[in-house]
Formats: C-alpha cells, sequence, structure tokens
C-alpha cells in the first residue's frame, strides 16, 4: 500500500470515529444541546482538529443520520427482493419501515428533525448534496415495485409512482411519529392500537390505489387483513 492509500485510510478511519463519538453526544442531548467541544472530547481530537473534517454540527448530524439511512437502505433491498408479486413486495416496504421505525428509534427521530429548513440553512451545500443522493437511493427501491404494479395493470393510473410513494411514506411516517409520541396514551386511554392502526391504514391505502382484478387476487395477503386475525 502507498502513502497515499494509508493517508485515505486512515483518514477514513478517523471520519468513522468522528461520526461515532458525534453519534453518541447526540443521542444523549440532541442537536440543539450539543457542542463541538463535546464532540471533540468524545472524539479525542482538538475542535481545529474536528473542523477540518466537518464544518459545523449539523454536518456532522448529518453525518450521522446517514448510518440509520444505510440501514434503511439494506431493509428496503431486503423488502423488494423476495420474488413476491409487485403488491406484496410494496407491502413488504411498509413492514421494513416499521422494523426501521421499532429497532432503530433514534436514527428514525434524527431524520424526523433534520426536515426543518432553518436545519438545512445550517448544513453545508456538499453534505446537501450527499443527502440528496442518499435520499435518491432509497426512492429508487420504493418506486421500484410501484412501478411494476402500475405496468401489470394492478394499480389505477390516474397516480405516478412517485405520487403513490408519497401517498405510502406521508401516512407511514405521520403514524410513527403519533406512536413516538402518543402510543401508551391512546392505547390505555382510548384503547387504539397503533402499531395495527398504522398496518391498516397502509393496506387500505393500497386497496385503494389496485384496480378490482388486483384487490381480488391480492386483497387478503396485505397486513390488515391478517392482522385482524389476532
Amino acid at each position: 500500500m502507498g502513502i497515499k492509500e494509508r493517508r485515505e485510510r486512515e483518514r477514513d478511519a478517523r471520519r468513522e470515529e468522528i461520526i461515532s463519538a458525534a453519534e453518541s453526544v447526540f443521542f444523549k442531548k440532541g442537536l440543539a444541546e450539543a457542542t463541538m467541544d463535546e464532540i471533540a472530547e468524545a472524539a479525542e481530537l482538538s475542535k481545529g482538529t474536528l473542523y477540518l473534517y466537518y464544518k459545523s454540527k449539523e454536518d456532522l448530524y448529518i453525518a450521522v443520520s446517514l448510518r440509520g439511512a444505510d440501514i434503511l437502505h439494506d431493509l428496503f433491498e431486503k423488502a423488494i427482493s423476495t420474488g413476491e408479486p409487485s403488491i406484496k413486495r410494496i407491502a413488504n416496504l411498509g413492514e421494513a419501515y416499521l422494523e426501521y421505525f421499532d429497532k432503530h428509534r433514534k436514527y428514525f427521530r434524527m431524520q424526523h428533525f433534520q426536515e426543518s429548513p432553518q436545519f438545512h440553512s445550517q448544513v453545508s451545500p456538499e453534505v446537501l448534496q450527499v443527502c440528496a443522493e442518499n435520499n435518491g437511493r432509497l426512492w429508487d427501491l420504493v418506486l421500484e415495485p410501484i412501478k411494476a404494479a402500475l405496468d401489470e395493470g394492478l394499480l389505477h393510473s390516474g397516480l405516478s409512482p412517485m405520487e403513490i410513494g408519497v401517498m405510502l411514506w406521508s401516512n407511514s411516517n405521520g403514524m410513527m411519529r403519533l406512536i413516538d409520541r402518543e402510543d401508551s396514551y391512546l392505547r390505555d386511554s382510548l384503547g387504539v392500537d397503533l402499531v395495527t392502526l398504522l398496518r391498516k391504514s397502509n393496506a387500505f391505502l393500497v386497496e385503494a390505489m389496485m384496480t378490482e382484478e388486483a384487490q381480488k387476487l391480492y386483497t387478503s395477503s396485505l397486513p390488515h387483513h391478517e392482522t385482524g386475525k389476532q
């Protein structure tokens, strides 16, 4: 290995150490309360060295959240690679997102927080570009079974693949945020199981977009029918 390659590997390793240190600080204190001094201390670096790698704590926040996005990408990729019919693979995406929310809640919260326009104004253009490219990778996975279902005549053609994807994403995202805030209250006080309701609402959305023939073939395999038997 040449000197240049070794230095690159050392720099990449240092970058990962910084991200791990930042993750521990952000998970404990959140973006608003965390400081670059604390992150530098956790990474055992001077603040000056830290700024050689990341221009701001917002850039670091994105770097940490991209770890979560990589996990979500792997879950989505697995969900659409089952060889099942396209309608079932769309349902699999909803289950994969729920698994991500359940097992990686802190990353989910980070991604919710970074949607703020005020936050974006503090992020460097190059990091925003990386974030946009990563989002594109996720959407490519989401749209693949949706496009297949449209091509097969299983979904009504009045909506574009992206419109369908946004409808399903916004329903899941909104319900998950509600689960994160109000799950115990709604379950204990009102008798509403939000996870079950999330599965039902996703399934009803997919059913509403399905052609009559698709409903005959696939409705019974959607998650809310399975949930109803429990």
